[in-house]
């Protein structure tokens, strides 16, 4: 009588697990490639190098498709020594939506940003 309770809770903890081993692999992922654009001299570099980061490396990231992923890496209007990277990642194919729709499930679409202070301190 509690099997089906408790298989139901079991996957509800693996499902959500998942979605948020997603996210935060998304914010590590934006905070590497934030670090990585520090050796760029100026935005246009800065993005190159944002770029190659993730084609090269988001492969790597636990529960992320490179293929779902976009993102923004630009200077910041508000303060041009800080280099802002933004990523957002579908994650529709996650088993978290499996569940009961109705329930209140997180976005569909993951996103996360970092920044990164340039020139100096």
């Amino acid at each position: 009588m509690l099997a089906p309770v408790f298989i139901l809770l079991l996957l509800g903890m693996v499902a959500y697990g998942i979605y948020f081993g997603a996210s935060s692999s998304i914010q590590q992922l934006a905070a590497d490639a934030a670090r990585t654009s520090l050796a760029g001299m100026n935005q246009s570099e800065r993005q190159t190098l944002v770029a190659s980061f993730l084609s090269n490396n988001a492969s790597g990231y636990l529960f992320v498709d490179p293929t779902k992923l976009t993102y923004q890496a630009n200077d910041s209007a508000a303060d041009g020594s800080e280099f802002i990277v933004s990523i957002q990642y579908d994650a529709r194919n996650l088993p978290i939506w499996n569940l009961i729709p109705s329930a209140g499930l997180p976005s569909t679409t993951i996103s996360r940003q970092s920044t990164i202070r340039v020139g100096g301190i």
